[in-house]
């Protein structure tokens, strides 16, 4: 469904996403169509109407555009992502949309030299906590970076750290997994 947290971008979704990013940053328009695209993808979080709309097959491709038409309307975002709405629609990809704003996210980024950084731990973390990791792997990095977090208590304590395809993993669940390991083979 629409609404769930979508986190890969499909190759279609890329296609799609690379000639937005294209045609925006030919027009001038990035920064404002990286805001409005973000936004966009909000709203299915907070209208299950809208969720089930792009996901649903029970909608002709018309009723599609001329429904999230009035939404792009409404919320009054910008002109070149209302039209690529409508044309992912249009095409039968409503259900990709989502999928390509995170696609679009990824080259916004890469186009800035943002790196993106994902860090797991068992409990939320505090704002300084944070702020000390972002700063630690600004550092690392050499330039800025972009972290998400999210919370798993399996991890028991410790954090997990993923940058692009490397895995940092100084989680107490980590640790006695090769504790464990180690005896077994003793």
């Amino acid at each position: 469904m629409a609404a769930s947290k979508v986190t890969k971008a499909s190759e279609a979704a890329r296609r799609y996403a690379s000639a937005l990013f294209d045609l925006a940053q030919d027009k001038g328009a990035l920064a404002e169509v990286h805001k409005d695209f973000q936004a966009f993808a909000e709203l299915p979080k907070e209208s299950k109407d809208l969720a089930i709309l792009l996901g649903s097959p029970a909608f002709s491709a018309d009723e599609k555009v001329g429904a999230l038409t009035e939404v792009m309307k409404k919320a009054g975002f910008s002109a070149l992502l209302s039209n690529f709405v409508g044309v992912m629609a249009r095409n039968g990809r409503s259900q990709e949309i989502l999928s390509a704003q995170i696609a679009f996210d990824e080259l916004y980024a890469k186009q800035r030299g943002v790196k993106r950084a994902v860090v797991r731990t068992a409990k939320e973390m505090t704002g300084a906590e944070r702020q000390r990791i972002e700063s630690i792997l600004a550092k690392a990095v050499g330039g800025e970076v972009e972290l998400s977090s999210e919370v798993d208590a399996s991890l028991i304590g410790g954090i997990q750290l993923r940058i692009g395809s490397q895995l940092v993993d100084a989680s107490l669940a980590a640790k006695l997994d090769r504790m464990n390991t180690a005896m077994k083979g003793a």
